[in-house]
């Protein structure tokens, strides 16, 4: 009989899907739906999930451990022929390998000459981060700063908050007025879009803040299109409306927030039209929109992680952010602002992850942090131009595919090149990161694992039950950093933890006296009972109101109250006000002379960062875009460009060839494409052979937004876009 399994999508997004895997009789799976009794997911999944099959069952995944043959160098491999330059080797001589090459650099050039380079392939509370951190603790490697995404915003709203909370998902039917900044809910927070249409239905009006028309925003009610990077100016000018016309809630300032005079004499700088010169967003329009959001309740903001990738991006977000404290948008149910929600899950990662591990490792200490966002610079500077310790001599990637995504991607490649650099890649498939292993190891997909996950888009907690065995001999991040741990001579009993120990640890099940009062009474048994999943008890906080995270305090900050002043960030050297700086990159300043387009390295619409571009259905849902630079008829006129022309986009650090689309998708001035593989696109590099290393305000996150280009038809001997 065939059966049904509840899982949960584990990618990284906010809506943290609940699946039900259909499985038949020979224990395939052969369906797969939204939980429509999931309150958020209700019974649907995207595009790129509701394929999901093409990936678990994908003819190019990889099942098998490989190394790579002897004399093959590292460098990009032609799709669908990598195999050709490996080798099968069972998972014993895999690991037996590993560990032996491991315990030799270690002795040889320190242990924190070890790299562990991960981040979101999944967000899975066990696959993103627990055994695999016991273990390079143990071991003393490098720790990883992980900021590629969103720590930058998570920092920005930590510092005026002191947690990362917004605004119930469910909520959002009874908002008025619903602004999506730099937030494109139609392409990659699809199950919010429900809630979104039954507030219009209700008579509320949708307002995106974009550079780019994106789905929503040629589905909303007002699109204002603004100038990359220049966020922070419109949020500073529309409080500087909302004071001067004395539309912001004075007793909500008063009773819950600190430094409203500071902020006063801040926003004075930032009047409508110096606002408008900067942005390219009329007068009137900022006039219209900060009364529409000051006098409508309730209004809220979905704000999302496009607004930090700039290098004033985290003085964007805090800005934004501030703007439900100053009007009280918190205490009405349906108002507030929705960045992250993943503060609510307070999982036990003192446990799961042990950092106390490190005491124990040959170091005896800490090790030191490497930020990912310069990954480039670590492969190929670090240790030998800076005194921050030894050289890295080993790599070990999962969750992540670091060739396609890392910013300044020419240091990346000539980092991973390196032939005395030993790398390991836990993967999927033959991504561009892969081609640069020397060992290459199977991963499962979430079909093939049991794990816990939470979500930075709702509040529920899910347990993703293991629905077939896994294909060939793939396996996941727990059983694979335990083998190696054992490997390594390591004794401590928790490298031989179960997935089930860690969930009962993660929720701290196994001691309820000691559980946070959001996940009271939840265990692996009641959310089994109950299907895999339940609501966090928010609720119970608030005497079984609507949870209005925050409608008073005290809050989670140094203050105890919302803090538009941070003397923290002061303390750390940073700005504790927001400001608008320009980027170097932009069209504020003399490098705007030589290159005159800002330029946007999107995601696509259809793929999941670099997940799923080599699959031959998204590929399809993805083709009007694949190898495409969208510009302005104007942009394109002046430089002799039609559209379908080849075209060479370039900067300082390369040139990539796409083919050119003219369309209203930017405003004048601006170019924008989407990532891909590398080996996918022509040349051989994508979008990020054109971002630069430079970090920004808060959070040493990149700045992927925050780029000068220019572009010209391209020549014959210019590979064609594909």
């Amino acid at each position: 009989m065939p059966r049904t399994v509840h899982a949960v999508c584990s990618h990284d997004c906010p809506d943290s899907c609940g699946v039900l895997i259909t499985i038949d009789e020979t224990g395939r799976a052969t369906r797969l739906r939204g939980d429509p009794s999931h309150p958020v997911t209700r019974g649907f999944l995207c595009g790129k999930v509701a394929k999901y099959l093409d990936r678990v069952y994908s003819p190019d995944r990889l099942l098998y451990p490989m190394r790579r043959r002897a004399g093959v160098p590292k460098t990009s491999l032609p799709h669908g022929r990598e195999a050709e330059s490996f080798e099968r080797i069972s998972w014993d001589e895999a690991l037996d390998t590993i560990a032996a090459r491991l315990a030799a650099i270690a002795r040889d050039h320190g242990p924190e000459s070890i790299l562990p380079y991960s981040y979101a392939g999944t967000i899975g509370v066990l696959g993103y981060g627990s055994m695999d951190r016991r273990f390079f603790h143990r071991l003393g490697a490098s720790q990883l700063d992980r900021t590629i995404c969103s720590e930058t915003g998570g920092q920005a709203l930590i510092s005026v908050y002191g947690r990362k909370l917004g605004t119930d998902p469910e909520a959002f039917p009874n908002a008025k007025l619903i602004i999506a900044w730099a937030a494109n809910i139609h392409g990659n927070n699809i199950h919010l879009w429900p809630f979104v249409e039954e507030a219009r239905r209700n008579g509320a009006k949708l307002v995106v803040i974009d550079p780019y028309a994106t789905r929503t925003a040629r589905a909303a009610d007002w699109h204002i299109p603004i100038n990359p990077g220049t966020d922070s100016a419109l949020a500073l000018g529309l409080m500087h409306i909302i004071v001067r016309d004395r539309l912001f809630d004075q007793d909500y300032v008063a009773r819950w927030t600190c430094g409203f005079d500071q902020l006063r004499e801040r926003i004075a700088e930032y009047p409508p039209d110096y606002v408008s010169s900067l942005t390219g967003i009329s007068v009137a329009d900022i006039e219209r929109l900060a009364r529409d959001y000051a006098t409508t309740t309730p209004a809220v903001i979905r704000l999302n992680y496009g607004v930090q990738r700039s290098d004033n991006g985290g003085a964007a977000t805090r800005a934004i952010a501030m703007l439900p404290a100053l009007t009280g948008a918190w205490k009405h149910y349906g108002g507030g602002l929705q960045l992250s929600t993943s503060g609510a899950f307070r999982w036990d990662k003192a446990t799961i992850e042990r950092p106390d591990l490190m005491e124990a490792s040959p170091l005896g200490r800490e090790a030191r942090v490497v930020n990912m966002s310069v990954l480039g610079g670590a492969l190929t500077e670090l240790g030998s131009k800076r005194d921050d310790g030894p050289r890295v001599h080993a790599l070990f990637v999962y969750n992540s595919n670091p060739a396609a995504i890392a910013p300044d991607q020419a240091s990346v490649l000539r980092g991973l090149s390196r032939p005395d650099l030993f790398t390991v890649v836990h993967e999927q498939f033959f991504t561009d990161t892969a081609d640069y292993a020397d060992v290459v190891l199977p991963a499962t997909t979430f079909f093939e694992h049991k794990d816990i996950q939470g979500a930075y888009g709702h509040y529920y907690v899910q347990l993703s039950e293991q629905a077939i065995e896994p294909l060939g001999e793939a396996r996941p991040n727990v059983w694979l950093f335990s083998q190696l741990a054992q490997r390594m001579g390591f004794t401590e009993p928790c490298f031989r933890d179960t997935p089930d120990d860690l969930i009962a640890q993660a929720l701290r099940s196994s001691h309820p006296d000691q559980q946070h009062p959001w996940f009271a009474g939840i265990t692996p048994e009641t959310l089994q009972a109950a299907g895999g999943s339940q609501r966090l008890r928010l609720e119970e906080d608030q005497d079984k109101q609507p949870f209005l995270p925050f409608a008073e305090g005290p809050f989670e900050t140094p203050s105890g109250r919302i803090e538009f002043y941070s003397a923290t960030l002061a303390a750390q050297g940073v700005d504790p006000l927001p400001a608008f700086r320009p980027a170097p990159e932009s069209r504020h300043t003399a490098a705007h002379e030589r290159y005159p387009l800002e330029f946007l390295p999107r995601k696509g619409d259809n793929y999941m960062n670099s997940t799923f571009p080599n699959l031959p259905g998204h590929r399809a849902m993805e083709s009007a875009f694949n190898g495409v630079l969208e510009m302005h008829a104007d942009d394109a006129t002046s430089r002799g460009i039609a559209d379908g022309d080849t075209v060479d986009v370039f900067n300082d650090r390369g040139s990539i060839a796409l083919r050119a689309h003219v369309n209203g998708g930017v405003r004048l001035g601006v170019v924008a494409a989407r990532l891909n593989w590398n080996k996918l696109s022509a040349g051989g590099h994508n979008v990020n052979l054109l971002t630069s290393q430079r970090l920004n305000d808060i959070g040493g996150g990149p700045v992927f937004y925050s780029v000068l280009v220019d572009v010209r038809k391209a020549s014959a001997s210019t590979p064609k876009a594909i």
